[in-house]
């Protein structure tokens, strides 16, 4: 969920990984770093329990009317995510919660906490399915935006800010981060705490820990979510979210809990589910230590000007804002720019026909929380709306059809057969396919806006 994030996964995440904006699966919250030995070194600690005696699954475990594991191979195609290495790593869940003892000891969880908190534990391999879903449709930006930006969704935003103002005051103060933006996260990933998510997360970062592609890393979220436990932030009630295991109306994972959250209110306990002190607080905080400039906005919408080299819009060539004005750039709704000097690059999530966005520094600070180019826009510009401001100036190009992931991954294979594409087809589109195809387009004379189309997709197949 470095805090780049791993795979935080609120009411948010289907669609995030539906606007396919972000390299591979959603993600948010958790290091993509993988920690893969976390037993290095020698350990004195008490000798390891015996491997408690588990229960049957419980409704503390799984959601009601969770569905079954599908039973087949994950469409990774990770050895570790074949239906057969799934099966044998469930046959011996025992074991491996057992072996992480240890290093649970280390952590100063008890051991009677560690047989109290483990006793009843599952593995839900529903959670494979999910961990490897690629859906075939996706949803284009405008759908995405017009889904979680909504009248409804800031009505409720108003009233939060209006509840908890005092709160929101403090930690304006105490961090510098725009109350906006919090109230923005809020509202995104749990639609003002109505949408949390219902799986036990100790359940799931266990089943996580001991199955699939991600265990070292997961084994970290697993013991995080003990500490949590251990110390009394938290009860275990208190602790269901996401099928990745992010919980609370923010959706932090356990290692970020550990890393950013705060007792705002000075009660002995970090609880960042049901006090809205702690919660804010805590928000805050994790986008402070993120780089968060107080003061400036996370972006600004701009036009385009006709025949622009979009080889430009990328990340990586931030330039100030007074030489992107020298480019023909200008602000959609015509003020301008608060300071030239700030540095931003050029996003054009929908290509030449849509609106240009120039990203400053906080922009990127809202990406480490989750990085999907969609979610980020959503959360800047449904802060800018509880500010206050106005809907997206420009129009989107909502007649382009959005391509099925079995034509991206075609157009993937078009690009890597002319010599433009050098990554593994997957049908995800990130940085890398996006540059391929810009550089497609600029090949044949087109904008090199990088925008996946119908018309490029045919202009690939040579028709």
């Amino acid at each position: 969920m470095t805090n780049g994030k791993g795979m935080k996964q609120g009411a948010v995440a289907a669609v995030v990984m539906a606007a396919s904006l972000a390299s591979g699966a959603a993600l948010a919250q958790s290091p993509l770093a993988v920690f893969d030995n976390l037993f290095t070194g020698s350990i004195s600690q008490p000798s390891r329990p015996a491997a408690p005696q588990r229960a049957a699954v419980t409704p503390a475990s799984l959601p009601a009317g969770a569905q079954p594991w599908s039973g087949e191979d994950g469409a990774s195609g990770h050895p570790l995510m074949t239906a057969s290495a799934i099966r044998e790593s469930a046959a011996n869940f025992d074991n491996c919660i057992a072996s992480l003892w240890p290093e649970a000891a280390r952590r100063g969880i008890t051991e009677a906490n560690f047989q109290r908190f483990t006793a009843g534990l599952s593995p839900d391999l529903r959670i494979m399915d999910l961990m490897d879903s690629q859906p075939e449709f996706t949803k284009a930006i405008w759908d995405y935006l017009d889904i979680l930006v909504n009248d409804n969704r800031m009505a409720k935003g108003r009233e939060v800010l209006a509840k908890y103002k005092p709160q929101f005051d403090a930690a304006e103060q105490a961090f510098g981060v725009d109350r906006y933006i919090i109230a923005s996260i809020w509202g995104i990933e749990s639609n003002y705490s109505t949408q949390i998510g219902d799986r036990s997360v100790l359940n799931s970062t266990a089943t996580l820990a001991c199955i699939g592609r991600r265990q070292a890393y997961f084994r970290d979220e697993f013991l995080s979510a003990l500490e949590i436990l251990n110390r009394g932030d938290l009860r275990l009630e208190q602790l269901r979210g996401s099928w990745a295991g992010a919980f609370g109306p923010t959706q932090f994972m356990p290692t970020a809990f550990k890393r950013y959250a705060i007792d705002g209110d000075g009660d002995g306990r970090r609880d960042v589910v049901d006090n809205p002190t702690d919660l804010i607080f805590s928000t805050a905080n994790n986008l402070k230590k993120d780089g968060w400039q107080p003061g400036q906005s996370w972006g600004y919408e701009v036009v385009v000007p006709q025949g622009f080299n979009y080889m430009l819009a990328d990340r990586g060539r931030a330039m100030p804002l007074g030489q992107w004005e020298q480019m023909g750039l200008r602000r959609a709704n015509g003020q301008p720019f608060p300071r030239a000097s700030d540095k931003a690059y050029l996003l054009a999530p929908a290509g030449a026909e849509g609106p240009g966005f120039l990203m400053l520094q906080n922009y990127r600070v809202i990406m480490r929380y989750n990085p999907a180019e969609a979610y980020a826009l959503a959360i800047g510009h449904f802060a800018d709306r509880l500010r206050g401001g106005q809907p997206f100036v420009q129009a989107w190009p909502r007649h382009e059809r959005v391509l099925s992931r079995t034509e991206r991954l075609e157009l993937q294979q078009l690009l890597a057969q002319r010599g433009f594409y050098r990554g593994t087809p997957d049908g995800q589109f990130g940085g890398e396919t996006r540059q391929a195809l810009r550089s497609f387009q600029a090949a044949i004379g087109a904008p090199a806006d990088g925008f996946a189309t119908a018309e490029m997709l045919e202009r690939l197949r040579g028709r």
